[in-house]
């Protein structure tokens, strides 16, 4: 027999085959790492269009946050103004009544008293004056009562008093100032 030596044929069939699997885990490493650069390279680029949303949004968030602020100003400013209106038209309305209440207690002052000083606190008036007798305190304190502008009026306090004469003197009175709309429903 023949003798046939297959052993180079093997060993160069082994080598081609490690040739093979290098050049293929070449390959392989070669595609993996463009693989894994394409795929940083992504995320990259997510990241920062995402940082780029995200900066836009947030700018748009404080354009908003601003004018949100300017609106609750200008809620408040509203707020304020109506505030004022409502004052200066409580005002406007009660300025003929002021008129009236003042009118009213003069008519009601009588000839021989004087009076020194008022006072009002809401709806109480306080009064300081002096007089030429009792009588005309008390004739006051009837026109007052009968004024319809004033109610309960109460002599706290009545002094002789000799600069207006024998009969002369000094009193304090306090009464209540009865409002229009109280007088509109004790009218009813």
């Amino acid at each position: 027999m023949p003798d046939i030596n297959l052993l180079p044929w093997r060993e160069e069939l082994r080598e081609e085959r490690r040739r093979q699997f290098l050049v293929v885990l070449v390959g392989v490493a070669i595609l993996g790492g463009l693989v894994g650069f394409a795929w940083q390279t992504s995320v990259k680029l997510d990241i920062s269009a995402q940082q780029a949303r995200n900066t836009y949004l947030q700018q748009e968030i404080d354009k908003l946050n601003r004018d949100v602020a300017e609106i609750r100003d200008l809620r408040d400013k509203k707020s304020d103004m109506i505030d004022r209106m409502s004052v200066i038209k409580g005002l406007q309305t009660n300025r003929p009544e002021i008129v009236q209440l003042f009118d009213d207690f003069a008519r009601a002052v009588p000839d021989g008293t004087f009076v020194e000083q008022m006072e009002v606190a809401g709806s109480n008036l306080s009064l300081e004056g002096k007089a030429e007798s009792n009588n005309r305190v008390s004739s006051f304190m009837r026109r007052l009562h009968d004024s319809g502008k004033f109610d309960n009026p109460n002599l706290t306090r009545v002094d002789a008093d000799a600069t207006l004469g024998p009969q002369g003197s000094s009193f304090s009175m306090t009464a209540h100032v009865v409002d229009q709309e109280e007088e509109t429903e004790e009218e009813e």
